[in-house]
């Protein structure tokens, strides 16, 4: 009788052993994972009327809780691309990078303080036709040569800041300086004066570190420009007259595309393409990359073959620097949404960074001519 009672409890035990397992070891398991060269050389959006708010994101892989642990595409060797981000607030200096086939070819430095213990922190990149890279660093803009020697720099006032520098051309940068007031300002680089300026409405005057990101001048000679602290993009004559507007939330950036419409980022973590009456022709969020989790959504861009590359930096949405090499930190996806490169660059060989931007340097067209790399 004796052995009988035991193999019996036996065998009540063990199904009641298998559910703790399941019940509880794994959902412990679950939240313990979560504890030197810069120079070498369409598709139309599938139309949605959809919108959608970002769906909630259930990690795949506990050894990356951000991310999958396979990701598609060819990693560093996708693309030949500038990169540079904003806040990477653990390293002493802030990085431009350019990698080319897998590795880092190119970089230059900045010091994350200035000589008054200001913060630095890159937040707009180009590399012009001839191989000189512009770039905003909050406190200021430069241009530098690929031998790394400054041939133009403006530094701004106290108060101010400086996140947007567009090349217009060889000779010319635009800048955004947020502040009170906020201003549009074309420099002559050659002379260092300035050849156009208007001021900028802004959300509020006195808090100048959200007012703007980007702002680009297009094709037709106009600004376009995201106010972020003011939830709108508008379009400016160069006068300084409004002649277009949409509210978006609070959105990191704009582009004017070949068709007319505008592609627009935002950092609460969605892509959308708008006609010029306002109306969404497409978007991009949260539940089109269920097993990548997407954060502040900065650049995004329309490439020649109809792919749109976008920018997911993540310092606001992981609060310990540890945990964002479980992120991705930039995205290529196809008109209908399909994810075919995810850039996951935390270590040797390239250590990037949080991502702002990235510009593809395989993209035909001269990247200093407003629009013409417009898709």
């Amino acid at each position: 009788m004796a052995i009988t009672l035991k193999v019996l409890a036996q065998k009540l035990c063990r199904p009641m052993v298998k559910l703790f397992a399941i019940f509880c070891v794994l959902p412990m398991a679950a939240l313990t994972a979560h504890a030197a060269d810069p120079t070498a050389s369409a598709a139309t959006a599938t139309p949605t009327t959809a919108t959608s708010t970002p769906a909630a994101q259930t990690p795949t892989a506990p050894a990356a809780p951000f991310s999958p642990d396979n990701l598609p595409g060819q990693e560093l060797a996708q693309h030949p691309f500038l990169y540079a981000g904003e806040w990477n607030y653990p390293k002493p200096v802030q990085t431009v990078f350019i990698v080319r086939d897998g590795k880092v070819a190119w970089s230059y430095d900045i010091p994350s303080k200035d000589k008054d213990g200001g913060t630095q922190e890159i937040s707009d990149a180009t590399r012009l036709s001839n191989g000189n890279v512009v770039f905003a660093y909050m406190a200021g803009a430069e241009e530098v040569t690929p031998d790394k020697k400054v041939i133009w720099s403006y530094l701004a006032p106290k108060n101010f800041q400086v996140h947007v520098a567009q090349p217009i051309g060889l000779d010319q940068v635009m800048i955004i300086q947020n502040g009170n007031p906020a201003k549009m300002m074309i420099f002559n680089t050659i002379t260092n004066q300035v050849v156009k300026e208007f001021e900028l409405p802004t959300g509020n005057p006195k808090n100048t570190h959200p007012q703007f990101r980007r702002a680009r001048i297009t094709a037709a000679g106009t600004l376009l420009a995201a106010h972020m602290d003011n939830n709108k993009v508008a379009e400016y004559d160069l006068t300084g007259k409004e002649i277009w507007s949409l509210a978006i939330p609070s959105p990191w950036a704009a582009n004017r595309l070949k068709n007319g419409n505008t592609l627009i980022s935002s950092n609460k973590g969605f892509v959308r393409e708008v006609n010029p009456k306002g109306e969404t022709v497409w978007e991009f969020t949260q539940k089109d990359a269920p097993d990548i989790k997407l954060f502040s959504i900065q650049e995004a861009n329309r490439l020649a073959n109809g792919n749109t590359i976008i920018t997911n930096w993540c310092p606001n949405g992981i609060k310990d620097p540890k945990k964002w090499s479980t992120s991705v930190q930039a995205l290529e996806v196809t008109p209908d949404k399909k994810v075919v490169w995810a850039l996951r660059a935390w270590s040797d060989p390239a250590d990037l960074g949080p991502a702002t931007n990235l510009q593809l340097l395989d993209e035909p067209g001269t990247p200093e001519k407003p629009g013409d790399q417009a898709r």
